[in-house]
């Protein structure tokens, strides 16, 4: 998303280009292939922990740094902690990524003579940003927190955080945009609310 507005403001006239049917399904794949493998390595390493302490897990999912609590085995623990090393160094890629993206932006915006031109500029990004920036501080939250802060209910509302709200909020965001959208929510407000 942050490609496709960096490509929208900072490059209007190639968009078409930039962002055509084989662009969208390269970063697509991409996207889909790294966070299967990223789930089928995290999966196969989870699966061969050995529990000692059974397998009870405070939380609504099977989340990873509460199932390593559940581990006895010092090897395959670091072997799971080494591969969410990995993991953050590709989170980090992206989310470096998406900064210079919206640094790149930013710059754009500002140069934009007229304040309805800026105004445009900003409420494409903002809800874009908004829910990249819950998703990122929550996980960096639940998985970079000291030992000393947690407890099984904010470990739950962290969790609860970074999984539900930003795919649920996503598409309520996205098609606040649309204006028909707009239009058939206020009809449907306004026969609730006078009916």
């Amino acid at each position: 998303m942050s490609y496709d507005r960096y490509a929208a403001i900072c490059k209007p006239l190639h968009y078409g280009s930039l962002v055509g049917s084989r662009a969208c399904a390269q970063m697509a794949a991409a996207a889909w292939g790294s966070g299967f493998l990223n789930a089928v390595l995290h999966t196969t390493t989870t699966f061969s922990l050995p529990l000692c302490q059974g397998n009870a897990v405070d939380q609504f999912f099977c989340e990873i740094p509460q199932t390593l609590k559940l581990s006895c085995s010092r090897s395959d623990y670091l072997k799971e902690v080494s591969l969410l090393v990995v993991s953050a160094c590709l989170a980090f890629g992206c989310f470096v990524f998406i900064e210079v993206s919206y640094v790149q932006i930013l710059r754009a915006v500002l140069r934009i003579p007229s304040e309805q031109g800026r105004h445009k500029a900003f409420s494409t990004c903002l809800p874009h940003l908004a829910v990249v920036s819950l998703f990122i501080s929550t996980i960096m939250f639940a998985y970079l927190k000291p030992p000393s802060i947690s407890s099984p209910s904010l470990d739950l509302m962290v969790s609860f955080l970074y999984s539900v709200v930003p795919p649920a909020v996503n598409p309520l965001i996205y098609s606040m945009r649309n204006q028909e959208l707009k239009a058939t929510l206020k009809k449907l407000i306004l026969v609730v609310v006078f009916t």
